[in-house]
């Protein structure tokens, strides 16, 4: 169409204009090498002033001898600031983008050929290099119709933070409960589990089972008895970017990604060696922290490989060594433990048209509690002592392979954690029992995908995307004095996707600039349980330059996982006031569900983006988010001290079950622990509990976040950084029809309604300062008559980094870096804590870590 050749015709201008000054640069005898660090000088002196990007990036092509391409009608409008400093090309780059939505993708199979310019949410490879597509797409180059909120590492490390654990917790929109360490004994277990030092992102509150976690695009093996992604076991050295879409993505990505989706996106290109070390600790004891890790990398004509390892390690902190938990002594808040991790991420061409790429990870993790088994607290008298041992392997490998315009790509995962438990009770010294459990879960999965053009439309080309594959999942519970779990559960896919573009700017059409219409949809079949189709509609729509709406709506399912269908099932009697009642005995029964079904969710984003050109530098965006989750996998009952006494529990109580159904109900279960005190009497059973897995909660979640950026030059005084991500939740729970519907949000082991993070970065060359306020709202605590609030925390973290310049010598390419978290020392709030191994402070919203002071180094060889 004519249209459609003009804007060709453009972009070939735009990049024509660039390539006229790169041609000037590569005039010059010099090559890349000085920049890409490939001998002792890999600085550049740089000195532009506050100008148009488009003439930056000119005459950054010029000064560094290096090939920049861009399309003219993407950096026009954009303004870059001043820069002056020694910088290597990379850290230019980065400094000129930041704050514009662009980013600069590596050319040729290592970067050895330059940088082509594009936006950041249209994130792809070069068109010769292996193709990453953005998160919330399966197309390359696609645009999400969503939300996407992007970390950088550096962005990462500017406000103190060292590791993957310390990133998902300060994402406000995500939840502390799910899997994730130091979840206490008075936590329910629908609302956390500490899984062996395990952590997770939890979007929403939905549970880390309902946010699906990849690395670069695969999925990886469950950690523990929960569906949840370790994100721990990356080391952060070795992250580029971390791509969080808080919107379901069933239709693209399958089961799992219902509240949403994180993509950990792997260092790619990197040449050289970089090591790092970071050591603190608290002020008020415990929390002392080791982590020592490596990055190298090369770069050949062909390929490239670049791989990272860390070691961590961390003291822990009991509940003596702060205030507000000494009431019950002897409490293990934070874990000592001890990690490696290594991760290998390469590729190698094989021929003009086809790359092979493998990602690598592998990690093994020691984590240790201790606790008191008496009232009084005293480790001396009884304790129990828990150890944690995992091991977690990933290996993803793929062929991807050009044809003209399309690209398919061939793609297969394995991956495998082994969580060994071992559990020692003493009394005094003496051993007296010892528990031991390997939670073993696998992963298999191979994939064909293509995704390419299609036709031409008004505002550009259509483009999709097709593929399939088989995964299988395989759990085991391995108990030394007990009976064995085990069993595997596979699923067959198949997806599409189109990206057609129905108007752009070239069509000078009023009141729309560009319109854009999304689809996708995914079929899944899990035999034995249920086939679901899952589909996903998105719009993007922008009526002047400035100002971005999108829209997406679609269908999301969790299938349950093999720890919810084959846990084996045990009966508890119990006296009646135990669980709420007043006399006589009631059986409690809990365990797996062979005839669970999948989870299902219909989601709702609207957002508004606002760039405005009068005021470079600053992006606004707005998003609302609906979710409708039925069919939920529960435990319905939260708290079994609630069973014969709350209403809303009504429908899992059998009362008056009769000799008969007690003697079944025990007959059907592998364990029975008679905890009343009396002899076993069928006949005198007052009550039947039952909470087993079912498929019967529904939820109701909605709400607001926030995400802002501006960044501002001013000359030789540095570059001033702003950063605000809130976010606002309501979310409400129904366990049956005709129930009562109760709050989660806002209550005590829930999310909050408010949480948010500010930074302010400044910088001037390779001096930085940052300053971080994050802010975590209040809750109410509804476990018992008298509802009680529990007040709210803010902390302010400080972090200070420089980087010397020199070009030889002993600090060359050295860095230093100091952080002050909770620098005011902010205390939590207290709850009720009745029992001696309640801990007495929410750990899924609050920490009780207190002001933490840390060092960094890291050199550049």
């Amino acid at each position: 169409m004519p249209s459609h050749r003009i804007t060709l015709l453009q972009c070939l201008e735009g990049v024509a204009a660039l390539a006229i000054a790169t041609a000037a640069a590569n005039a010059h005898a010099q090559t890349r090498s000085a920049v890409r660090g490939e001998n002792t000088a890999p600085y550049v002196e740089i000195d532009l002033p506050g100008q148009p990007l488009q003439e930056s990036v000119k005459a950054l092509a010029v000064a560094t001898q290096t090939n920049i391409l861009g399309d003219a009608g993407v950096l026009a409008g954009r303004e870059a600031p001043a820069l002056r400093g020694r910088y290597t090309l990379e850290q230019a780059l980065a400094r000129l983008l930041e704050g514009t939505g662009l980013s600069a993708m590596p050319l040729g199979r290592n970067g050895t050929e330059g940088f082509a310019i594009r936006r950041a949410d249209y994130a792809g490879s070069a068109a010769d290099d292996v193709g990453i597509t953005v998160t919330g797409s399966r197309i390359r180059g696609g645009e999400p119709s969503s939300l996407v909120i992007a970390l950088d590492r550096q962005s990462i490390e500017d406000t103190g933070q060292f590791s993957m654990t310390d990133v998902a917790h300060s994402i406000p929109q995500s939840f502390g409960g799910g899997t994730n360490p130091g979840i206490g004994f008075n936590v329910p277990t629908a609302s956390g589990v500490d899984a062996g030092g395990s952590s997770s992102v939890n979007l929403r509150g939905l549970g880390s089972e309902a946010t699906l976690t990849l690395l670069n695009g695969h999925r990886a093996a469950y950690s523990g008895t929960r569906q949840g992604i370790d994100i721990s076991t990356i080391p952060l050295g070795m992250v580029e970017k971390i791509e969080v879409m808080p919107d379901g993505a069933s239709a693209l990505y399958g089961s799992d990604a219902v509240a949403g989706v994180v993509n950990v996106i792997l260092r790619r290109h990197f040449d050289g060696l970089e090591t790092r070390a970071q050591i603190g600790g608290t002020t008020q004891g415990g929390g002392f922290r080791q982590q020592y890790g490596a990055v190298g990398g090369a770069g050949w004509g062909t390929g490239g490989l670049v791989a990272g390892y860390e070691f961590m390690s961390d003291s822990g902190i009991m509940s003596d060594q702060r205030d507000y938990t000494a009431i019950h002594p002897g409490l293990t808040l934070a874990a000592k433990q001890r990690r490696h991790a290594v991760v290998v991420n390469g590729h190698q061409a094989l021929g003009e048209n086809l790359t092979f790429a493998l990602d690598a990870l592998f990690n093994k993790r020691w984590y240790e509690t201790v606790n008191p088994t008496n009232a009084a607290g005293d480790l001396d008298i009884s304790r129990s002592e828990r150890r944690m041992t995992s091991r977690s392997i990933t290996l993803a490998p793929s062929l991807t392979l050009d044809v003209g315009p399309w690209q398919a790509s061939l793609s297969g995962v394995y991956g495998s954690e082994r969580m060994w438990l071992t559990g020692d009770y003493f009394s005094g010294q003496t051993l007296t029992t010892t528990q031991v459990v390997c939670y073993c879960n696998s992963l298999y999965s191979i994939e064909a995908n293509g995704d390419g053009p299609l036709f031409a439309l008004p505002g550009g080309l259509a483009r999709g995307a097709i593929g399939g594959g088989y995964r299988v999942n395989h759990f085991s519970a391995q108990q030394a004095n007990a009976s064995n779990t085990s069993g595997s559960q596979g699923s067959y896919y198949a997806f599409g996707e189109l990206d057609l573009p129905l108007a752009g700017p070239d069509l000078d059409l009023w009141g729309v600039r560009r319109l854009t219409l999304t689809g996708a949809v995914r079929y899944e079949r899990y035999p034995g349980i249920a086939s679901v189709a899952t589909p996903r509609l998105g719009l993007i729509y922008e009526p002047v330059s400035d100002l971005t709406l999108k829209a997406s709506w679609g269908r999301t399912f969790r299938a349950p996982s093999l720890y919810q269908l084959l846990q084996v099932n045990s009966a508890s009697l119990y006296r009646a006031a135990s669980l709420g009642g007043a006399t006589g005995t009631a059986l409690y029964m809990s365990g797996g569900n062979r005839d669970l079904k999948p989870e299902r969710a219909r989601t709702w984003t609207t957002s508004l983006q606002y760039k405005p050109g009068q005021l470079p530098g600053l992006d606004l965006q707005v998003s609302y988010f609906s979710v409708h989750y039925i069919n939920r996998i529960v435990t319905p009952i939260a708290y079994s001290s609630q069973s014969l006494s709350n209403p809303i529990y009504a429908d899992f109580v059998l009362r008056d079950p009769g000799a008969r159904a007690v003697s079944d109900a025990v007959a059907s279960s592998a364990y029975f622990d008679n905890y009343s005190g009396a002899a076993y009497n069928p006949a005198t059973v007052g009550a039947i509990v039952d909470n087993t897995y079912a498929n019967v909660g529904r939820q109701e979640v909605k709400g607001v976040d926030v995400l802002a950026r501006y960044r501002r030059d001013f000359g030789d005084l540095g570059t001033l950084s702003f950063m605000l991500n809130a976010a606002w939740l309501d979310s409400r729970q129904q366990l049956t029809p005709g129930s009562a519907v109760t709050e989660l949000a806002g209550t005590i082991f829930n999310p909050p309604h408010w949480r948010g993070r500010g930074s302010v970065t400044w910088s001037l060359g390779t001096t930085m300062f940052n300053t971080t306020v994050s802010r975590i709202g209040a809750v109410t605590d509804a476990r018992y008559a008298a509802r009680a609030r529990v007040e709210g925390m803010t902390t302010i973290d400080l972090t200070a980094r420089h980087g010397f310049t020199d070009d030889s010598g002993p600090l060359a390419g050295l860095s230093l870096t100091l952080t002050v978290q909770n620098l005011f020392n902010a205390s939590l709030d207290t709850i009720a804590a009745p029992n001696y191994y309640d801990t007495a402070y929410d750990m899924t919203n609050y920490s009780a870590l207190g002001r933490y002071i840390g060092v960094g180094v890291t050199k550049a060889w």
